[in-house]
């Protein structure tokens, strides 16, 4: 299965509930903290609600 790797870019101070809320399923608390998850369409679906706050590379 393909890993992605998510980093966190811009704060997320001025972001909706719902923004940090994924952020904080994804496990992004920080700025250029980054986690690896699969790619998978659920997890993609959060990184599409947060493309703006992150920065996404494929990793495998």
């Amino acid at each position: 299965m393909a890993i992605v790797k998510i980093t966190q870019t811009k704060s997320r101070i001025g972001a909706t509930k719902m923004q940090r809320a994924n952020l904080d399923a994804l496990g992004l608390r920080k700025i250029r903290q980054s986690v690896e998850h699969n790619k998978c369409p659920h997890i993609l679906g959060m990184i599409e609600k947060v493309k703006h706050l992150v920065a996404v590379e494929d990793v495998k």
